[in-house]
């Protein structure tokens, strides 16, 4: 038989009736009794919506059936979520939102949970996304050793906790959520974070804090930070900034000085700036704690006579501590009776004082003392008595101490010319007087 004979020979086509039948018998069985659109009513996992790389669906809950809940997101696409992901049981057609595991083939459901819950499966059944349960059994440099479904895991010391924390190995031995965020099943190699579970929490619960936030509140926060100039406090989803002059009523150099981090504080909010993820919260913990000095400054009096400690000495003067908190101010001009170039002339730090208390101002917070008002100005020699009622000194009343002797005048020649003229008894009025003035009893010449 020659090539070209076969080549030429027409292949019979096969009947398009046995060929659709076949079709219709493979499909039926693949099918097991489904229809075509029951297929399609399968939500498709390229196209879905993604929730931390699985798919997000609303659906209505149909049925609670011992420890499932039946959900149904169309007339032909069902699901089954644990009871336990439910703060409560779910009332019938109310609609949640639910993350899709997978689809059990054998029972075309699809397989659920709640966003934010712990899944429990089997390794080969997890994918990128998924929440699943795990325990610390080591650590390491780089972060901690981890155990799910029987298969090593690692979690690296940066997704350990939303903050850095020093000592890692106080989770060795702890089960928590974590989230996959690398997968690759072939190697046995999982990566797992729980800072994407602690985030994702703390971005729900912001939402929910910054709904009702409002200036003037007080709250109970946690300190998460303390730096020099004040301290973070956690409001249970959002931080908010303590500044340092917030923190206490006293004087503080460093904010460590009034609190530590871990320590749960009573707070008020007294500014909330910007929106969205860029919002500033300033908070004041001093706003809702007496105030020591104030109570401290009510229990003293004017006049008062009291016990302090010298906490500071400046050019100008000495602070006294009178109280935990509460200083006065003696002013150098206060501390002794004599003129003083500087206090420390006779004052030390730490030295305990007898003081008096000159006067309170409770808006500014000031107290003037002094120590000399409680002593004896000491005695001083008497001057004696000026001449002239102080004008014949000098300029400004400044006389001399004491008057000179008045010496007769010398009898010069203007002086004899003069006494020869009137006499000696004309001249006793002295220079005032006049001529014809009779009372002075100048003699008038003739």
């Amino acid at each position: 038989m020659s090539d070209d004979h076969t080549s030429s020979t027409p292949t019979p086509a096969p009947s398009t009736s046995r060929l659709d039948a076949g079709l219709e018998a493979e499909i039926a069985e693949a099918l097991g009794g489904r229809s075509v659109d029951d297929l399609m009513s399968v939500p498709n996992r390229a196209a879905a919506p993604k929730s931390g790389g699985r798919q997000m669906r609303t659906g209505r809950v149909v049925q609670v059936h011992g420890q499932d809940v039946f959900v149904e997101f169309g007339p032909k696409s069902q699901g089954v979520c644990p009871l336990a992901h439910f703060e409560d049981p779910p009332a019938l057609g109310e609609n949640f939102d639910f993350v899709v595991e997978r689809l059990d083939p054998f029972e075309n459901m699809l397989i659920l949970a709640r966003p934010g819950q712990v899944t429990k499966a089997a390794f080969g059944d997890v994918e990128v996304g998924q929440l699943v349960e795990a325990r610390c059994t080591g650590m390491n440099r780089g972060g901690l050793e981890m155990e799910f479904a029987h298969h090593k895991a690692f979690m690296p010391a940066a997704h350990v906790d939303l903050r850095h924390i020093e000592d890692i190995s106080i989770f060795i031995g702890q089960k928590f959520p974590c989230e996959i965020i690398e997968l690759k099943k072939e190697k046995g190699r999982m990566v797992l974070s729980r800072r994407k579970v602690l985030e994702r929490d703390k971005a729900e619960k912001r939402e929910q804090l910054m709904a009702v936030l409002e200036v003037g509140q007080q709250r109970t926060a946690t300190i998460v930070s303390v730096q020099p100039y004040g301290a973070f406090a956690d409001l249970g989803g959002a931080d908010g900034l303590i500044p340092i002059s917030e923190l206490a009523h006293e004087r503080l150099r460093h904010a460590k000085d009034a609190v530590k981090e871990g320590d749960v504080v009573e707070v008020k909010v007294i500014r909330v700036e910007g929106s969205g993820k860029s919002i500033k919260i300033t908070l004041s913990r001093k706003a809702v704690m007496a105030d020591p000095v104030a109570t401290a400054m009510k229990d003293l009096q004017e006049g008062a006579t009291v016990t302090g400690r010298v906490t500071n000495l400046t050019e100008f003067g000495a602070f006294v501590e009178l109280a935990p908190g509460v200083e006065g101010l003696v002013h150098i001009s206060e501390i002794t009776h004599d003129r003083l170039p500087n206090p420390v002339a006779t004052l030390r730090k730490d030295e305990v004082v007898n003081v008096k208390i000159l006067s309170i101002d409770e808006k500014k917070k000031r107290i003037a003392l002094s120590i000399k008002a409680l002593k004896d100005a000491p005695a001083r020699p008497e001057r004696e008595h000026r001449g002239g009622g102080g004008g014949g000194g000098g300029r400004g009343g400044r006389g001399r101490e004491r008057e000179e002797p008045m010496v007769e005048r010398a009898a010069d020649p203007a002086m004899q010319k003069l006494l020869s003229r009137f006499g000696a008894g004309s001249l006793k009025g002295g220079l005032g007087s006049v001529p014809g003035d009779t009372k002075s009893g100048n003699k008038v010449p003739k």
